[in-house]
């Protein structure tokens, strides 16, 4: 199982909850307001007014056979508006409770 942690910025919301409706993929916990910057030349999200915008974040466990179709549907997503970016990190998990 992995670990895949879903960054982007909050206009995006609806569709990454429906990408991972789509793909099947029930349980997740969703992050509201998260701060920062993109290595890849991204401007900030700060919430202030010199940088409204907002990022949100998902983070999901799935199996291994499910990551692959994630993180390509996260590439399809950037590659649809990469000014405003989205990235997705992953996870080893080695035990869940």
């Amino acid at each position: 199982m992995k670990s895949v942690m879903i960054i982007f910025n909050q206009s995006n919301t609806a569709r990454v909850e429906y990408m991972l409706d789509i793909l099947g993929i029930k349980g997740f916990t969703f992050f509201e307001q998260v701060q920062g910057r993109g290595t890849n030349g991204g401007e900030p999200r700060r919430g202030t007014h010199a940088w409204p915008e907002m990022n949100s974040a998902v983070m999901t466990v799935v199996q291994d056979d499910q990551v692959e179709k994630l993180l390509e549907s996260v590439r399809k997503l950037d590659l649809r508006n990469p000014e405003i970016g989205v990235r997705a990190f992953t996870w080893k998990i080695d035990e869940m409770v």
